[in-house]
């Protein structure tokens, strides 16, 4: 029997999956990949057919978010059909220091650009060294060895952020400058709650409630788990930037 295919799919949905925009920005969000309105064209098509696409990534169960920032994002469930893994502590640390950022003063004072050293310092300013290199090797005596894996945490936690849209590179690349995109309050979701957002992101941060494991299994990511090209990407751009 003949099945009528509005039955099956709608109009709008069909021709939102055969624009040429889709394919790309799919693959994108089922990588973790967070769509922020630096990203015109695709954030304008996720607004344009936003209903009809949660309905599709509904069939997956997963969820198309828009947070309250604008930015768009995929949320999976428990029985989601797409690959996912957890953010480490490291990454959520470091994504909780750019929500910080973003929110600080010195954005504007420096046209919203940062370094991956602005990051490190405040960093270590905000959050106990000692604990820090607990987290890299818990029988850390803060050697200069010590010091250095700490240094290549933070360093792979920014090239991670980058690829899912949380950060974009500018100028030289061996500069390490970078803007903030406001999907960094993926790692905020706690402060939008009355209190001052910057002394309530600085209490996660000091506290260490934003890391636990409670925290990271609530605020996982999807991320493509078939892309065996990460870990290749990561030695590349370390090679790249001792260069």
């Amino acid at each position: 029997m003949t099945q009528n295919i509005e039955d099956v799919i709608s109009t709008k949905l069909a021709i939102a999956i055969a624009n040429p925009i889709f394919p790309e920005l799919d693959s994108q969000l089922r990588a973790g990949r967070h769509i922020s309105i630096d990203l015109l064209d695709q954030h304008a098509f996720l607004m344009d057919y936003q209903a009809e696409l949660e309905q599709f990534y509904r069939r997956y169960n997963v969820e198309l978010i828009r947070a309250p920032e604008g930015f768009f994002y995929l949320r999976p469930k428990a029985t989601t059909l797409i690959a996912r893994s957890v953010m480490s502590e490291m990454e959520m640390l470091v994504g909780k220091v750019l929500c910080y950022l973003y929110l600080s003063p010195e954005r504007l004072a420096q046209q919203g650009i940062f370094s991956f050293d602005d990051v490190y310092e405040e960093l270590l300013n905000l959050a106990d060294e000692t604990k820090l290199l607990k987290t890299i090797n818990p029988r850390s005596t803060g050697s200069d060895l010590d010091k250095a894996k700490l240094l290549e945490k933070v360093s792979g936690a920014l090239r991670r952020l980058a690829r899912i849209g949380m950060i974009t590179r500018v100028g030289d690349q061996n500069l390490k400058k970078f803007v903030i995109s406001e999907s960094v309050f993926r790692f905020g979701a706690d402060v939008r709650s009355g209190d001052d957002p910057r002394e309530a992101q600085l209490r996660l941060i000091r506290d260490g409630e934003g890391t636990t494991p409670q925290e990271l299994k609530k605020q996982a990511v999807v991320f493509d788990q078939e892309n065996a090209d990460d870990d290749q990407l990561d030695e590349t751009e370390q090679e790249s930037d001792k260069e």
